[in-house]
């Protein structure tokens, strides 16, 4: 909804504007998981499972705060890495040739089938269908439009946010006139904010193994905060010493994904300026501001605008600390 604002705003200041709502709805994102059992974001969906089962033991204050702990960590550790491992394949980049490209996406398409929950099946269908919508639009060799049905509209392509809102904004609308489910809302005061020992101590190692799967999924082209969160909560399943509590309003359910999600969504950046392909959706929307200020997105980013990519580092630094000032105050509320 923001991307005109673009328009008037210097690049720098665009792609912070950008990167700070796209980090910030992974934090925001957990609150309403937790307390009406409607994720905030997509990237919050896992949360929902244990997180809401907290709160209907009367401990949403312990899920929150973890929640905001957890996806602080990871978000200061992706940071990390997006600041240290982006300029070196920044330089790999370069040397990036069409085998390599078609390599990666395809490496990145298989992780997305790999890592998607539920049927396999309509994993790959999606991954098709993903690719059939992208043949739409003239040819870059050629000039020759593709299955553009002699509409001139879709000569560049179908429009991304065109398509976003009808995938997210439209069907979402239409489904809540349809099914009007009953809510429960937690309108009393949240009692003890404070997680317990025993929590802290559980926490620790699924906001680790969280941060590490996001990190690294983050990275990947089809990756990114929602596959994140899915593969750190499969994992938590796998190798939790509690796993036969998840679901059941267990900690770890909360932890991992929240760290997951909040690392997968600043480690995705790294993909955009270095290589200037789109992790994700909203990486593709960052892509699309950056080339509305004429800068294309790629290896000679690093090279040829430093102030961005450092502009940037420096924002997400200052960004986590005061998601974490925001959030934490202002649960009780």
């Amino acid at each position: 909804m923001l991307l005109p604002v673009t328009f008037v705003l210097p690049p720098t200041t665009s792609l912070i504007m950008l990167a700070g709502i796209y980090y910030g709805a992974q934090y925001g994102g957990s609150t309403t998981s937790i307390l009406v059992n409607i994720p905030g974001e997509l990237g919050a969906v896992m949360t929902c499972i244990d997180g809401y089962q907290m709160a209907r033991q009367g401990r949403a204050g312990p899920a929150l705060v973890v929640s905001a702990i957890g996806s602080f960590f990871a978000g200061t550790v992706a940071t990390v890495i997006l600041a240290m491992f982006a300029p070196p394949l920044a330089e790999v980049a370069l040397k990036f040739g069409p085998a390599e490209y078609f390599s990666l996406m395809v490496f990145g398409l298989v992780a997305a089938v790999v890592l998607a929950h539920g049927s396999l099946i309509k994993a790959i269908a999606m991954v098709f269908l993903g690719l059939l919508l992208g043949l739409v639009g003239t040819d870059v060799n050629s000039g020759v439009m593709r299955y553009t049905f002699g509409i001139l509209e879709l000569a560049e392509g179908i429009s991304f946010v065109g398509l976003a809102m009808g995938v997210f904004g439209i069907t979402e609308i239409i489904t809540n006139l349809e099914f009007k489910e009953a809510r429960e809302v937690f309108i009393n005061k949240l009692g003890n904010l404070m997680p317990s020992k025993e929590d802290f101590k559980r926490m620790w190692a699924p906001i680790l193994r969280g941060t590490a799967i996001g990190s690294a999924l983050g990275i990947l082209p089809g990756g990114g905060a929602l596959l994140g969160s899915f593969g750190a909560y499969a994992l938590e399943k796998k190798v939790s010493k509690y796993r036969n509590e998840l679901g059941k309003g267990a900690i770890e359910g909360v932890a991992a994904p929240e760290a997951a999600n909040n690392a997968g969504a600043q480690t995705s950046f790294i993909p955009m300026l270095t290589l200037g392909i789109p992790s994700n959706a909203m990486m593709a929307l960052m892509i699309e501001a950056l080339m509305i200020q004429g800068i294309a997105p790629g290896p000679m980013v690093m090279s040829q605008r430093p102030e961005l990519f450092w502009g940037l580092i420096a924002s997400m630094w200052i960004g986590n600390l005061m998601l974490v000032v925001l959030n934490l105050p202002m649960i009780g509320m």
